[in-house]
């Protein structure tokens, strides 16, 4: 146990706190502060402007954890501290089971497990290879405004796929048949297919200028 002066001192602290001694006695105790990386809070904002609830999840002790979170931008009801391994696993099930789709982002072994478990799994760039081997995408930068990016390319992808299948359907649904029941020439049957794939190339390079 601590002394009563560096028990007191260690409550009021609101960093990581690590003990010094010597034969077993404690003689001081020296703080240990993260600071937010450059962009987090940037990156909370975007997060947020995307409709997404930004969660922290850390096994640090509770006021250095509520400490980051303002900094950065996160509610102290998202903020949950003192959480182990098992903890973030079970954290992202408890949300899934309740409808919830979830999105974590990590970058050590502790978080290799609820990386894994998630629906997506982001690893930050420089991040621990059991961390990359359990996620979903793998970030090349260490920048956190990298997350909302990924975030908002994801989403475009998706949607320029969904936009690529509709104009395939309706070619196919449209085209095929006119061309069959002979409404529709033969040339300009063929002539609708390469307009669409122009169409669907096209529409696909449109991410490449994000």
């Amino acid at each position: 146990a601590l002394p009563a002066p560096l028990a007191e001192a260690a409550d009021a602290a609101d960093g990581t706190l690590v003990a010094v001694a010597r034969a077993g006695r404690a003689l001081g105790l020296l703080e240990l502060r993260d600071e937010p990386a450059e962009g987090a809070a940037d990156a909370i904002a975007s997060l947020r402007g995307l409709g997404l609830r930004p969660v922290l999840l850390t096994g640090d002790r509770r006021a250095p954890a509520e400490r980051l979170a303002a900094q950065v931008g996160i509610a102290a009801d998202d903020v949950r501290w003192g959480v182990d391994p098992e903890g973030k696993l079970a954290e992202v099930r408890s949300r899934q089971a309740a409808g919830e789709r979830v999105a974590m982002v990590g970058d050590g072994v502790n978080d290799a497990a609820a990386l894994a478990a998630s629906d997506l799994g982001i690893a930050m760039g420089g991040g621990t290879d059991a961390a990359l081997a359990a996620s979903d995408l793998a970030l090349v930068r260490s920048d956190p405004r990298a997350i909302p990016e990924a975030v908002s390319l994801a989403r475009a992808t998706l949607g320029t796929i969904r936009g690529n299948l509709f104009w395939a359907f309706a070619y196919n649904a449209l085209a095929i048949p006119l061309a069959v029941l002979g409404i529709l020439p033969a040339a300009a049957a063929a002539v609708a297919m390469a307009a669409s794939s122009i169409f669907v190339v096209l529409n696909s390079l449109r991410l490449a200028r994000r």
